[in-house]
């Protein structure tokens, strides 16, 4: 799977080109910070929109200013793909509206938000090659036995009978191996490295440091491990009771 991270990264610059160097990177709409350094170092790199920034903290996602920015962007060799514009806590209509304004020529990847109905992502799985998980409603909080619960009901719903998916998944704020380690993820992120990298509290009394190279430390920690081949049911239910 891609472990892609997210920017921008703490420390002076020179440690976020060393962090971010032969990695894989996630860029929010409203923090380009890191673009230049992203577009240099990275093996390649996604874009998110914002939304869940507008959820958290207000505010109107500038929604043609995005599609300027992807348009600029697409054609670098490092460009994976980018979140279509979504309404954490909207509707399916409204959602399902932006996914048809989404320009054919740009690579999109449509979210489903856990609160949504199990139909609307099998219609995703349907149409879409990538399909991203958002954590939302009351299941907001990745890795609780609700949550599991959920994205248990999800799983089963587009696996076959051999646990395969019927598309590629994403796991939006899921880069944790608990989590990814358990589902069969194309690649998902975090901002654990860019945001934990400058707690020095949670490595103890044997603390690297500088910020850049804790970052490095928690990165190399997440990337040593790798989402499941398949999904399985019967182990994925015994983990939500």
């Amino acid at each position: 799977m891609i472990h892609y991270h997210g920017t921008p990264v703490g420390g002076n610059r020179q440690d976020g080109a060393r962090f971010l160097a032969g990695r894989h990177a996630l860029v929010p709409f409203p923090r380009r910070d890191d673009m230049g350094i992203v577009a240099e170092v990275c093996q390649s790199f996604v874009f998110d929109n914002g939304a869940f920034t507008v959820w958290k903290q207000g505010g109107t996602l500038d929604v043609d200013g995005y599609l300027r920015w992807v348009d600029d962007w697409h054609r670098h060799p490092g460009f994976d793909w980018a979140l279509i514009p979504d309404v954490i806590d909207g509707d399916e209509a409204a959602n399902d509206r932006l996914l048809e304004e989404w320009p054919s020529h740009l690579p999109g990847v449509p979210v489903w938000h856990l609160h949504e109905s199990i139909e609307r992502l099998q219609r995703l799985a349907e149409e879409w090659r990538t399909v991203a998980f958002g954590s939302s409603g009351q299941w907001a909080s990745p890795g609780t036995d609700s949550w599991w619960k959920r994205i248990g009901d999800a799983m089963n719903a587009i696996c076959d009978d051999q646990g395969r998916p019927a598309c590629r998944l994403h796991g939006l704020r899921m880069l944790d191996p608990a989590i990814f380690s358990r589902l069969p993820f194309a690649s998902a992120d975090s901002t654990n490295a860019a945001v934990n990298g400058g707690s020095v509290g949670r490595f103890g009394m044997y603390v690297p440091p500088t910020a850049g190279q804790r970052a490095e430390v928690i990165a190399s920690r997440i990337e040593s491990h790798n989402s499941a081949a398949v999904w399985q049911r019967e182990t994925q239910l015994e983990m939500a009771v």
